[in-house]
């Protein structure tokens, strides 16, 4: 364990899954109250054309115009969504799921033209579909880095504004915060938080790096704040476990490791978190069937 991480690469590698993970847990939140949870994934899969006519474009993987490509398609898979609700009477779901699909699809076609041109198949350009954290160079690590801590600070600074745009947006509007400001604000940081993670995880698994963490969180509070900061542990704790436990294997996969290790989280939340936990849940049935029965075993003695 030591040797690995004395390991410059797995390093570099850890310390950006993991704070991926804490960039990830906090979006997932905003995304979570926001009732998007979906928008995420559809967003995720839209982001997979970009990179790969990135790619075509310069002929080389350089991550940052990959990540930038990503993030202009799924800006435009974002709008739309957008275009599509408001101009029909398609539902937002329906249109997120079309939406994820046909950008989907598409980038699954360019990728095969890709991987047939001269260099193609020696890119590594499928990673981007399942994840390859193991194959980004320290430059691919730093542009991570600075991404995510720019989507944290951002959430960060303005976080009584994002609570105020979040649950009581009339009352936002009221006081000249603009909404729409704030709604294109929230969509240039979820999409920031998905493209500079699909190196490490892929375009499928990098939804539930923003679902799980959040809805584990929920589990163990009702404040808003408390509920952030615990998914950005739980977000960064997996990351950084996950990435530890495919580096103890030779080419395991780290994408999947960080979602397993997510998993686990939900799954103990679900079971013991204090707020509506299985386990919680079931001691205070207990404890009130106790007190019912007590208290009619009371009013029969008083009778």
């Amino acid at each position: 364990m030591l040797s690995i991480l004395l390991n410059s690469n797995t390093g570099w590698v850890l310390l950006s899954t993991m704070t991926l993970g804490i960039a990830a847990g906090t979006i997932g939140c905003m995304a979570y109250w926001k009732r998007q949870n979906l928008m995420s994934d559809a967003l995720s899969h839209a982001a997979l054309p970009g990179v790969v006519i990135a790619f075509l474009l310069i002929g080389e993987k350089n991550l940052l115009i990959l990540i930038i490509g990503a993030a202009i398609s799924a800006l435009i898979g974002a709008f739309l969504i957008q275009w599509i609700t408001t101009a029909s009477r398609i539902s937002e779901d329906s249109a997120m799921g079309m939406v994820l699909a046909i950008f989907y699809g598409f980038g699954i076609m360019l990728l095969t033209i890709a991987n047939r041109s001269a260099g193609g198949n020696q890119s590594g350009l499928d990673g981007f579909i399942y994840g390859q954290a193991a194959a980004m160079v320290r430059t691919d690590v730093i542009t991570m880095l600075v991404l995510a801590l720019i989507v944290v600070f951002i959430v960060f600074i303005g976080f009584k504004e994002w609570k105020l745009y979040l649950f009581d947006g009339q009352f936002a509007k009221g006081i000249g915060l603009s909404l729409k400001g704030m709604n294109t604000l929230y969509t240039a940081v979820l999409v920031t938080t998905i493209v500079i993670g699909i190196q490490a995880v892929g375009v499928i698994l990098m939804a539930a790096m923003l679902i799980i963490p959040a809805v584990s969180a929920r589990y163990w509070t009702q404040s808003f704040k408390i509920m952030i900061l615990l998914s950005a542990i739980f977000g960064g704790l997996a990351g950084a476990a996950g990435t530890l436990i495919s580096a103890l294997g030779s080419g395991l996969p780290t994408g999947p490791f960080i979602v397993v290790v997510g998993a686990g989280f939900f799954v103990v939340s679900l079971i013991f978190g204090k707020e509506k936990g299985i386990l919680i849940h079931y001691l205070q049935f207990k404890l009130h069937q106790r007190n019912q029965q007590s208290n009619t075993q009371t009013l029969k003695q008083e009778g």
